[in-house]
């Protein structure tokens, strides 16, 4: 069985976060070229939460960012995908993987993923699902009110991947009124909080989804 660690680095600013999950990045890559395969780490899956930032992928648009108010921090990034925010009270989840050691398979894995906060989001009675052509996880994809309510980015070097997904449970929602979020101009995003009408246990909520991340990979 693949072993896996998760960790919970609680409130982090982004920067601290993104230069930890490189790090342990490059420690996988150095392992892997010595050895030829992963030998000496456990894949790695960290939970956090992040003051109040905006954070731009590689081949996204500046201009996607209306506003930037005094308080909130920038990022241009490396992970793939456009804009979003992140703040307080919003579940970040940074898995540290080979893939080599699951599938090899960029594609797959965006969709395990959504699968995994699918499964978490159903164990609170909200169904959720994909959006065509749209990476993350949507409620009422389908219809007019569609809304965001999980978003993802990665990056992947030799099969080994970091960055993630950032699902809103408890966090202000109003830092999402500057920016065109992912580049989509007429969909809304939501929370679990505002679609349960009363804030959500956070450690509860990163168990579910270390429930179902274990369900989704350990098999594979």
């Amino acid at each position: 069985m693949k072993k896996i660690d998760f960790i919970d680095w609680g409130l982090i600013d982004y920067a601290t976060a993104w230069q930890a999950q490189k790090d342990y990045a490059e420690k996988m890559l150095a392992d892997k070229a010595i050895h030829g395969a992963l030998k000496s780490l456990p894949h790695a899956v960290f939970f956090c939460e992040h003051p109040a930032v905006y954070t731009l992928g590689k081949s996204g648009k500046p201009a996607h960012l209306l506003h930037q108010p005094d308080e909130v921090q920038f990022f241009q990034t490396d992970r793939g995908g456009d804009i979003t925010c992140h703040s307080p009270g919003q579940v970040v989840m940074y898995p540290v993987l080979d893939l080599s050691c699951f599938f090899t398979d960029l594609h797959k894995y965006l969709r395990t993923l959504e699968q995994v906060v699918i499964d978490t989001l159903s164990d609170y009675s909200v169904q959720a699902e994909r959006y065509p052509n749209y990476t993350g996880v949507w409620l009422d994809a389908q219809k007019e009110n569609a809304r965001k309510i999980c978003a993802m980015g990665v990056k992947c070097s030799r099969w080994v991947v970091w960055h993630g997904l950032a699902l809103n449970a408890n966090n202000d929602l109003r830092y999402f009124d500057h920016l065109i979020p992912c580049a989509i101009k007429d969909k809304g995003v939501t929370s679990l909080a505002l679609e349960l009408q009363k804030p959500v246990d956070l450690q509860a909520l990163k168990s579910t989804l270390q429930k179902y991340f274990l369900l989704h990979f350990q098999g594979n």
